[in-house]
């Protein structure tokens, strides 16, 4: 059995992984903007045995969240070895942008590339005393080549990727094993 903690399971991708990691018998801690955007879903703690499943208030522009949400998991769960990161953001910000795009790019970059990075670096440790830590995060084709001109998007995902391999580097020798799973268009509302 593994201890989960999964970012942006309110819908999409996220919330079928938390669906399927539940189903699977492991424990998940989930993390969203919106605790109330999961009542009546497949992932409603309602509908699962009493501590298979946490939420926990995370805005992935507010690093307190973050600590938080781990906290609270240590305390509930006693401790995790899998963090997937299912949050992000997407832009349409192109190459050429206009004056005042800058807020948008800072902002996406923020949370497609920054807030995962924090959200990895906090976990680390606990990864590393469960001696057989796994992240997972979902970077996106747009992290492999850009089409279009989709340049903030793109962009904050291919410094994703760079972040990825960058921690199977220095993960390997402490058992931290890292995912990037690249996929393409996703029938979501981003």
């Amino acid at each position: 059995m593994r201890t989960i903690l999964i970012s942006g399971a309110s819908s999409g991708i996220g919330l079928n992984i938390a669906h399927r990691e539940l189903k699977e018998g492991n424990r998940i801690s989930i993390g969203i903007r919106d605790i109330e955007s999961i009542k009546g879903s497949i992932i409603d703690p309602k509908k699962w045995p009493k501590g298979k499943i946490i939420i926990n208030k995370y805005d992935a522009l507010d690093k307190i969240s973050a600590e938080k949400w781990i906290n609270k998991t240590i305390k509930t769960f006693g401790g995790f070895d899998t963090l997937i990161n299912c949050s992000g953001v997407f832009s349409k910000i192109p190459f050429l942008f206009t004056d005042g795009e800058e807020e948008e790019i800072f902002k996406i970059l923020n949370i497609n590339f920054l807030a995962i990075w924090n959200l990895c670096r906090l976990s680390w440790e606990h990864l590393c005393t469960s001696g057989r830590g796994r992240i997972v995060v979902l970077v996106s084709m747009s992290g492999k080549r850009s089409k279009g001109d989709l340049a903030a998007y793109s962009s904050s995902k291919f410094a994703l990727m760079g972040l990825c391999q960058t921690m199977r580097n220095i993960g390997w020798d402490q058992d931290i094993r890292i995912t990037a799973i690249c996929p393409s268009w996703v029938n979501t509302k981003m």
